[in-house]
This record gives structure tokens, C-alpha cells and sequence, in this order.
């Protein structure tokens, strides 16, 4: 999943190293010179005075700034002179020539010219006389060129040769050969130049980037065949781990409780992502209910039910498809609404959790929504239930009756049952009876067993009410 992501985003991945390219044309070459040799080439130590005026009239040129004191080099002049440096090139020195070469490559660079800037930087390498500083960054903006141009084998033969040539190697250029190797399909060298170039950052007591670690869990997860599941997994964990902390944002610590899921580490699961809210970072529905499921899952129904509300009350935008009335034709538009909404299983999910919070007064309101919604009866069904523990029996019966009517009720026995309970609360013993003969004929021993346990009950309870009422009629007609 993260390699097709890598590739997706080729775009960037160009811009990037094109972003580290660009410093290196001119500003390193010096930069480099601390650089101790472990390869001798030959040095000229001034340029041929015509050369050195000419070129000391391009570096005007590239310095030129606007009146807001940003970059505007004179590119015509600094085309017109290394034109006439080019056309004179048979009468310069080697040295010259890779001065020149140098600036050529700059200046195709700039302008998107990569081919020319790249054989430009050919030129600069193979010239005899080329000191090591300059040859080194010719070298490496070469290797990034190419790797710009999807050409990694090449890119990485580069970086390998420049990495031989420089006294330093930093993390960044690890970095930069570990991303080579990647888009080359050699995850394991990819893997060991991003823990190479982590390691640097890390002793040299700077923070490694973001990139780096993305990278490093893309490469395990391509290894993951050869490296063992549970193996790969525990190692991406501690990388996201590092992420969340470093770099918090929603993807890892999606990613971070993915993984922690994976393990089967649900507790774990469940405090990244209520990390996660915390932070305002979850806006999917999908995340707040598997929040609220997890928080459940964990005996924690209060905190459920509040991350439910808080998902209603939040606003997001998204697209629905609907059809347009004059064409019939379907069309995307945009619209605004609360990231959980109010659906039937949304909204039973949320009654639930107030229900095993024993938060009954909040979760009747909210299955009433629910059961309003619901194709089905067993909404009702459960709403009648919560009517009856509360000792609201009419809105019971009202409610099981409903659940009734609209079927798809699963053990409808047993909902019989519970109305004809109802209908005995209420003192109404002929329909409580009528109720549980439909229950005795179910073919479940227990069932069968209760209801006719209730039809004695009621009535003994009837004749026990009958003969109450026959007493207190005898003693009021005596006073």
C-alpha cells in the first residue's frame, strides 16, 4: 500500500529532489572543498583571466535581486556570455571548460532543461582538470538528475561514487540513496540507508525528518513476507510510535492504531485513537464509531457515547451523488452535515452505549429517533424494553406494538412475552394472557416453560385482584 503511495506521489518525490539539487550547482561547490580527496584528479588553481572576468559577470548576473530583495538574475546575460565561453571552448582550459560546463548545468536546470543539464554535468565530471570540489557536486546534482528522470540505477551508481569520493557522508544523502533504492524495488538496501541516515541525525542530536520514517515503515511493509508479520508489524509500530510523538498527525496515528489492532493490542488501540480526538484530528464517521466500538469493547460506554455526540455536533463537508431533477442525470454536489449522522445503526450504537452507561433517560430519546428510522420493528422492540424498566408501561405496550406491526423481529416469542409483562404491569390480565398463549407455542422448551409459568401467575394475580376488589366493595357498602 505505501510503495503504490510512493509512486502516486512521484510528483513530489521530483520536487523534492529537485529542491536539493538546486543549492548544489553553486553554492556547494566550496562547501565541498574541506572534502578530503580518496581520489587524486588534477587541479588548475586560477582560471585564464578572459574566463575568470567573463564569469565573474555571470555570477553578477545570477545575483541580481528584485526591489522586494528577491532572487531575478539576468539570465540573458548569463546565456549571451557562456555562449561566447562555449563557441570558444577548443581555446580553454580543462579547468575553464568545467567552470563553464558547471554554469551551463545551472542554467539548463533553471529552465527545466534536465537532459542538457545532465550531459552539461557529464561535461563538468569528465573533464580532466576539474577540481575535486566541483567535480563532487556536479557529481552529485548528477545522481539526483537521474533519479529525477526515473533513471535509478544510474542515480544510485552516482550517489555511490560521490559517497567514495567525500570525506562526510550525511544523513541527508543516505537518505536521498535509501529513497533511490526504493523506487528501484531493493527494499532491504533502501531500508538499511534510511536506518543509516536515522542513526546519523540522531547522534548528530538533530531530528530526523518525517519522510525518513515514512519511508522506513514503507520498506518493512514491503518486507514483510521475508521479515514475518508480527515481526514487520512490532517494527512499523515502533516507527509510528515515533511519528505520533515527533510528527502528530491523523495519518499515523490512524496508522499507529491500525497496527496496534493488527497485534490485537485493542486496549492500545483504543487510547491512540482517543488520542487522537482529543487533538480534533478524526473526521471520518467510520473513525469516531470505531472509537466508540472500541471504547465499549473496553467497558468504557460513557466515553463512548460522548465521542458519538461529539461526532453529530461536528460539521464536515463531503459529496453526495444525487440526480438531477430537469436530466435525471446523476451529479455530484457538496454538502454540509455532521460527520456521524443521524442513521438507525448510528444512532442505536449511540443509545447503547447511554443504556450501558445506565444513562436510561438519554438513551430513550435517541432510540426513539432510531426506531423511527428503522425498516424493521426491533427499534421498537428494544425502546419498549427500556419503557418497561423504567415503569413507563403504556409507552411500553405503545412501543413493543409498533415493533410488532412493522416485523422482521428476531425471537418474536420472547417479545410476546415482554408485552404480555407490560399488560401485567398494567393490571390488564386478559391481554397479558392473550400475550403469553402466542409465547407458549413456541418450540423452545424455556420459552414455552416461562410463558406458561405466566399464564398461572396472571391468573392467580387476576383472582387475587378480583377478590381485593370484592373485599374493599363489601367493606365500603358496610360503612
Amino acid at each position: 500500500m505505501m510503495n503504490k503511495f510512493i509512486f502516486k506521489h512521484k510528483l513530489v518525490y521530483a520536487m523534492v529532489l529537485l529542491a536539493l539539487a538546486f543549492s548544489y550547482p553553486t553554492t556547494l561547490i566550496e562547501a565541498q572543498s574541506s572534502d578530503k580527496p580518496k581520489t587524486q584528479y588534477k587541479k588548475a588553481r586560477a582560471l585564464q583571466n578572459t574566463t575568470a572576468k567573463k564569469m565573474a559577470k555571470v555570477y553578477e548576473a545570477l545575483e541580481i535581486v528584485n526591489e522586494k530583495g528577491e532572487p531575478a538574475p539576468d539570465m540573458e546575460t548569463v546565456v549571451e556570455i557562456l555562449t561566447e565561453l562555449r563557441n570558444d571552448q577548443e581555446n580553454l582550459k580543462s579547468y575553464d571548460r568545467s567552470v563553464m560546463w558547471n554554469s551551463w548545468g545551472y542554467v539548463y536546470f533553471s529552465d527545466g532543461n534536465y537532459k542538457q543539464a545532465m550531459q552539461a554535468y557529464e561535461n563538468v565530471i569528465n573533464e580532466p582538470e576539474v577540481t575535486l570540489p566541483i567535480r563532487n557536486a556536479a557529481l552529485f546534482t548528477l545522481a539526483q538528475l537521474n533519479l529525477v528522470q526515473e533513471n535509478y540505477a544510474k542515480g544510485i551508481e552516482l550517489i555511490l561514487q560521490w559517497m567514495d569520493q567525500v570525506e562526510t557522508v550525511t544523513a541527508q544523502s543516505w537518505s536521498l540513496l535509501g529513497q533511490a533504492y526504493f523506487q528501484q524495488g531493493d527494499f532491504r538496501k533502501a531500508m538499511s540507508s534510511m536506518e543509516t541516515a536515522i542513526s546519523m541525525s540522531e547522534e548528530e542530536g538533530y531530528k530526523p525528518k518525517e519522510n525518513w520514517y515514512v519511508l522506513l515503515a514503507a520498506c518493512i511493509g514491503e518486507l514483510k513476507a521475508e521479515i514475518g508479520e508480527k515481526k514487520a508489524l512490532l517494527q512499523q509500530l515502533d516507527i509510528y510510535e515515533i511519528l505520533v510523538n515527533l510528527y502528530p498527525k491523523k495519518l499515523y496515528f490512524i496508522q499507529l492504531g491500525g497496527t496496534y489492532g493488527q497485534l490485537g493490542r485493542e486496549k492500545d488501540y483504543m487510547i491512540t485513537l482517543k488520542a487522537a480526538h482529543a487533538k480534533d484530528l478524526l473526521d471520518k464517521e467510520s473513525e469516531y464509531l470505531a472509537l466508540a466500538q472500541l471504547l465499549l469493547l473496553n467497558q468504557n460506554p460513557y466515553w463512548a457515547a460522548q465521542v458519538l455526540v461529539s461526532g453529530q455536533k461536528k460539521i464536515t463537508t463531503y459529496t453526495e451523488t444525487v440526480k438531477d431533477k430537469e436530466t435525471g442525470e446523476e451529479i455530484k454536489v457538496e454538502k454540509k452535515g455532521p460527520v456521524v449522522r443521524d442513521n438507525e445503526k448510528n444512532l442505536k450504537l449511540l443509545a447503547d452505549s447511554w443504556r450501558m452507561a445506565q444513562e436510561i433517560d438519554k438513551a430513550i430519546p435517541v432510540l426513539e429517533q432510531a426506531a423511527k428510522l428503522s425498516k424493521d420493528g426491533k427499534s421498537y422492540v428494544l425502546l419498549g424494553n427500556l419503557y418497561l424498566a423504567e415503569d413507563k408501561l403504556e409507552k411500553a405496550v405503545d412501543s413493543i406494538k409498533k415493533g410488532l406491526k412493522k416485523g422482521k423481529i428476531d425471537k418474536i416469542s420472547q417479545v410476546h412475552l415482554t408485552l404480555g409483562q407490560a399488560y401485567f404491569e398494567l393490571q390488564k390480565f386478559e391481554d397479558a394472557k392473550k400475550e403469553f398463549r402466542i409465547a407458549a407455542r413456541d418450540k423452545d422448551k424455556k420459552v414455552k416453560s416461562s410463558a406458561d409459568s405466566w399464564i398461572k401467575y396472571t391468573e392467580n394475580e387476576e383472582i387475587r385482584v378480583k377478590n381485593l376488589a370484592l373485599r374493599r366493595d363489601y367493606i365500603q357498602s358496610q360503612s
